[in-house]
């Protein structure tokens, strides 16, 4: 689950918090580095359960329905939503059952959360034509709870408030987060039960190491890299670029010079589409040129073997 655009943002983070908040002890930093890394896959799984917290509020309000005809002699409360089949699959899902057995808080300490988006649930019109729908099938329950996501979880400001009380780490992942949960409610198979896999914490141990080799190589040769800068910004105004754009170049120069799969063109791209939210509304472009000017200087002084578009 957590790629190499996490990963960079996570480094282009802790990066500046190291230089901000004085602390020299890389291998401190890079503890901080995996922890918080392992902190944006909590949260990938806190934000599945919550489908299976929502499910629970669903039972009780249907309980009390439930009652509540008995006892006035009206038609029984329809169940569709309690027993959607794919909600009832996460809820039995061993990996996640595994993970949340772990954990200290639980969606069951947040009940007037889970009341307010269960009632935004019920008052949507996605609700509605689910519950009017003739289809009944798993993927009509699969397709309920990937729209519900997409609409009312994804952008919901109750939620973002929540979990940033919850943790300081989960400011800026959940938005990357959000597109892993939605990529696994599709990869929902009935088929698969209790066992059906989530994703794991990292594709590969590959991308576990390039987060080390990046953020080490980021660091102990910063000065290095901001010396590259200098010489090759001859045609720019280095003096007056902010903070956080050196040290987004500063990163990409570590990648440019330490990964040789990795294309200059997928280097730069990469950390122009972090400067425009972590920087300045013309940092984006400033830097494009910088990092283009950088990487021909690179080549042109031996330093980097790698092609580089004219």
């Amino acid at each position: 689950m957590i790629n190499r655009e996490l990963i960079r943002i996570k480094i282009v983070q802790l990066t500046y918090a190291y230089y901000q908040n004085g602390s020299k002890n890389i291998d401190t930093a890079e503890k901080e580095l995996l922890f918080s890394l392992s902190k944006a896959y909590d949260l990938y799984n806190y934000l599945l359960a919550l489908i299976v917290g929502i499910t629970k509020e669903a039972r009780r309000h249907l309980e009390v329905a439930e009652s509540r005809a008995k006892r006035e002699g009206t038609p029984m409360p329809s169940t569709r939503f309690v027993y959607n089949r794919f909600a009832l699959q996460l809820e039995q899902n061993k990996m996640l059952c595994d993970f949340m057995e772990t954990q200290k808080k639980s969606w069951d300490d947040e009940p007037e959360f889970l009341k307010k988006i269960y009632t935004q649930i019920t008052e949507s019109q996605i609700y509605k034509d689910y519950m009017e729908a003739e289809e009944d099938s798993y993927l009509a329950d699969r397709e309920l709870w990937r729209k519900l996501y997409r609409t009312l979880i994804e952008n919901n400001a109750d939620l973002d408030m929540l979990l940033e009380e919850q943790s300081l780490y989960w400011n800026d992942d959940k938005e990357v987060v959000d597109t892993f949960v939605v990529k696994t409610i599709k990869r929902f198979d009935e088929k698969n039960r209790s066992t059906q896999e989530l994703l794991p914490e990292y594709d590969s141990e590959e991308d576990k190491e390039y987060a080390r080799k990046l953020y080490r190589a980021t660091i102990m040769n910063g000065e290095e890299y901001q010396r590259l800068m200098s010489e090759a910004s001859r045609n720019w105004d280095f003096s007056r670029l902010a903070y956080m754009d050196i040290v987004i170049m500063q990163i990409a120069i570590a990648e440019m010079l330490n990964f040789p799969s990795i294309p200059v063109s997928v280097t730069i791209n990469e950390y122009v589409d972090i400067a425009k939210i972590y920087s300045t509304p013309r940092s984006a472009g400033y830097i494009n040129g910088m990092l283009d000017s950088i990487a021909h200087h690179l080549v042109d002084t031996g330093r980097m073997l790698k092609q580089v578009r004219n």
